[in-house]
């Protein structure tokens, strides 16, 4: 498969035109405010699972709309004193699965929280235990449209703010280091990880790879993959509403969100990739953490690792490996 964007040097100073709404801000301050206005009602339970290596617990906490959130801890089993945290947020389709599967960042000395998702769990992997108790208008399959003529009613306002509420719940933890919390993601994980580095102000770092809900305007310009497609598939039927649709995707992009980013991040992009285009991706990382230098704070670092024949795989464990090293020496 060729190259599918722009040429690489262009991508490299891509500059994407910003069509951030008035009132962002206070949209998602709002929002949050409404979200803690419930108690975190965190339960942490342990549990075995045959690995006398890794401390396990089975996580609950309050999401969006004090809706149950599930999610998996694990930790080096023995280990004392506050571990530094990562978060971590899943893919389209996908669940928090089994415990075993979440291992590495244990094995590696750290608190791993990974949360699942609502309403999903059911197109990959292991599964999820998750419902998502809200729904808005019409929509197609998938979670995209759902909601998507108002930011106030969409799924990913939600989500968003169960990523936020799942940082929370990691520094309430015992034996997680409360100053010392990074998140990331691959694909919407990724999305997720940009849109709560930019509502998060505190995190150490955050590591997006091939990150999904970048740059919706110019994903449905160059794409026609999934899950972008659902939005042109409901957009071919409700022909009046693109600019609707548009408008509230604005509210919940993650180039958006990004830019009021503080802490270092190091993010990966596939230059043969149709899920997720490089342009959106380098469209966040161009931006990442320019609003806070314009607010008077410093601009975080953002690096980037290309992988110049993979598509929508990414660097995978070679990223991992990365991740590993790069964050080691953030701390």
């Amino acid at each position: 498969m060729p190259l599918i964007d722009l040429p690489v040097e262009e991508l490299r100073r891509y500059r994407a035109p910003l069509t951030e709404p008035d009132g962002l801000d206070d949209f998602w301050a709002g929002t949050l405010a409404e979200a803690r206005s419930h108690d975190l009602a965190l339960v942490a339970d342990r549990v075995d699972v045959g690995l006398p290596l890794v401390e396990v617990r089975d996580v609950t906490f309050a999401g969006f709309g004090g809706h149950p959130i599930k999610a998996w801890l694990t930790r080096p089993a023995g280990a004392t004193g506050d571990l530094p945290a990562v978060v971590e947020y899943l893919g389209y389709g996908g669940g928090r699965g089994l415990p075993h599967e979440h291992t590495l960042w244990a094995a590696a000395g750290y608190a791993h929280l990974v949360m699942d998702t609502r309403g999903q769990g059911s197109g990959w992997g292991s599964g999820g235990a998750t419902a998502d108790p809200v729904g808005a208008g019409n929509a197609t399959p998938g979670v995209m449209t759902r909601g998507v003529e108002d930011p106030r009613d969409h799924y990913y306002r939600r989500l968003f703010t169960d990523g936020v509420r799942a940082v929370e719940a990691a520094r309430a933890l015992d034996g997680v280091d409360a100053s010392r919390v990074a998140v990331k993601g691959i694909s919407q994980g990724g999305g997720i990880a940009l849109a709560v580095a930019g509502l998060v102000p505190d995190l150490v770092a955050v590591m997006p790879d091939v990150p999904f809900l970048c740059h919706v305007r110019r994903a449905l310009d160059v794409t026609d993959a999934f899950p972008y497609q659902e939005l042109a598939t409901y957009l071919s039927v409700h022909r009046d509403r693109v600019e609707t649709v548009l408008r509230t995707f604005d509210h919940l992009d993650a180039l958006h969100l990004a830019r009021r980013a503080t802490a270092p991040a190091l993010f990966s992009v596939a230059l043969r990739d149709r899920t997720c285009p490089p342009s959106t991706v380098y469209a966040a990382h161009n931006h990442y953490g320019e609003l806070t230098a314009e607010r008077g704070g410093t601009r975080p670092t953002a690096e980037m690792v290309e992988y110049p024949f993979n598509e929508h795989e990414g660097g995978q464990q070679h990223q991992l490996a990365r991740q590993l090293r790069w964050f080691a020496e953030r701390l």
